[in-house]
Order: structure tokens, then sequence, then C-alpha cells
């Protein structure tokens, strides 16, 4: 059963790009699932039915994982188990039948339009340090780029012409998103005047440099959001992803198409952009609540 794993990790990782993270977490899930199999008498795939996946996950739920946790090893088994069918492998699949565990569309965390400008107005533009910290934000939140994708820009992937990013993604994949006049400037800024102190003479492709010259690392760009987002006196918890959340939200708040923010944002489905569709009703529910006399 192992070598039958390690083959679709090498699937995974040569055929279909992913990531070293999602490929550690399938590893890791699928490992999981062997365990489980083994203690209930099953030495191989071909013999797993519906129920021995239910219980697997049952007994993910009685560990105290949340839907979403559970929804990922569920995502991982169905990934893994079209590859066997493919292969010839097995012939039935046991999750044919087994939906997605409820409670999965949990709502994002995200700033409203007051408290994302409170923010974003931190770090100023006096000094190097605050005109690339400026730059990064104003980016994050105009692109709904990842944080892993920020801060692997490179300056080529800049498109000054037009105004556009092209963004590296989940799987090796690319895409073209829309930059923004605000984000435009505070880049140019950043690049003309800031960049080149960084730099220290040496050569680097990637755009955000910390004071050493190098590239950020996500802990410690996460450090960067924490201390504006401490200066600006949110209350709510902020991490670099609530920028993207907050993107998505505002921009389908504001009229934009699900499809149009689906493409900007790299999902390669659909249903996972429909969650900041929820995440607006809510919003409206709650100024109901608030405003109308019988809320």
């Amino acid at each position: 059963m192992n070598d039958l794993i390690d083959e679709y990790m090498n699937y995974l990782l040569i055929e279909k790009g992913c990531s070293s993270h999602t490929i550690e977490a399938y590893s890791r899930d699928l490992g999981d699932f062997i365990v489980h199999i083994r203690a209930g008498g099953l030495s191989r795939f071909q013999e797993v039915a519906s129920e021995a996946v239910l219980s697997y996950l049952a007994e993910q739920r009685a560990r105290g994982l949340c839907s979403k946790s559970v929804n990922r090893k569920l995502a991982a088994l169905r990934g893994f188990y079209k590859f066997l069918i493919r292969e010839g492998r097995v012939e039935q699949n046991p999750l044919a039948n087994i939906e997605m565990a409820k409670g999965w569309m949990h709502l994002p965390d995200t700033l409203s339009r007051e408290e994302m400008d409170r923010l974003l107005a931190q770090p100023g533009l006096i000094g190097e340090t605050a005109l690339r910290d400026k730059a990064m934000l104003e980016l994050l939140y105009a692109t709904g780029v990842r944080v892993s994708e920020l801060i692997s820009l490179t300056m080529n992937a800049i498109n000054w012409q037009v105004g556009y990013l092209l963004v590296m993604g989940k799987g090796g994949k690319e895409r073209i998103v829309p930059v923004g006049r605000c984000a435009y400037k505070c880049l140019q800024q950043y690049v003309e005047s800031a960049r080149g102190g960084a730099l220290k003479q040496r050569q680097s492709d990637v755009v955000f440099l910390n004071k050493y010259g190098n590239g950020f690392t996500r802990q410690g760009f996460w450090k960067v959001v924490k201390k504006y987002a401490g200066k600006a006196g949110l209350k709510k918890k902020v991490h670099p992803h609530t920028f993207r959340h907050s993107f998505a939200t505002h921009l389908i708040e504001g009229g934009a198409d699900i499809r149009s923010v689906q493409i900007m944002l790299g999902h390669a489905d659909i249903s996972t952009t429909q969650i900041y569709t929820h995440v607006t009703r809510e919003r409206l529910k709650d100024v109901h609540r608030k405003y109308h006399p019988r809320g």
C-alpha cells in the first residue's frame, strides 16, 4: 500500500505540479488512512468499502478535527482513488457516494473598508522600510494574491505599461491580476526610491527585500502585518490571508461577478470562491439587525 502512495505522490509532483506542502499533507493523510484500515484487518486498497472510509472520517472527527480538516483528508482520498482507478489498481471507488462534511462553509475573517483603509495608512511614506511595507500591504489588498505569491514575486512579473502582475500560483499555474492605481503608485515608489538601498549593490530579481537584502519568509511578512494591525488599533485578528479574504469580499460587495473574482484569486473550483457570497449575505443580515426597527 505504501508503494501505491509513493506512486501517487510522484504523480502529484511530476504530472500535476503540486507544491511540496500539498504533497506533504496528502502523504500524511493517506498514511493515517492506511493505519486505520490495517487496524480494521484490511491489507489492500481493493478491499476498502464505503463503511471503512466513513469509520475513518468519524474517527477523525472524534479526535477533534474540524470539518475543514476532515474534508481535506477526504479530498486526499478522493484524488488517490481516482488515480488508482485510472491506473487500473482498483475497480470501484468507495468514496463515490460520500459527501463533504457539513460545516465546511466557515466564513473567513475580513476587514471592513474603513478598517482596511486604517490599516493601509499605518506604514506612511517616510523612509525605505515604510515605502516597502506600504507597497506590500497595498499590493496584497489590491490583488488578493497569496502570501507565498507576494513574497516570491519577481521584477519580471510586473507589467508596468498595462498595470498587472503575472502570478505563479498553486500547481505552477500562471494567472494575470490587475494591480490598481493606488497599489501601482506605491509599488513604483518603492522600486524607484527604496529597493535599491535594500539590495546593497547585490543582484536579486525578488521584488520585496528585507533589511538584509533577502526575500521575505512567510513568518517575516506575518510580523509586518501584525505590527501595523496593532498600530491601527484593530480588535480583530488580522493575518496575511485576511487581505485576500477582504479583497474578494469587497469586490463582490461592489458588484463584481463571481467568475472574475475566481480568476483573480486563482481558484480551480468556483465553489471555493462562492464562500465570499455568503460573507456578503452575513454582512447584509448584520446591517438589517442593527438598523431595522424590527431587526
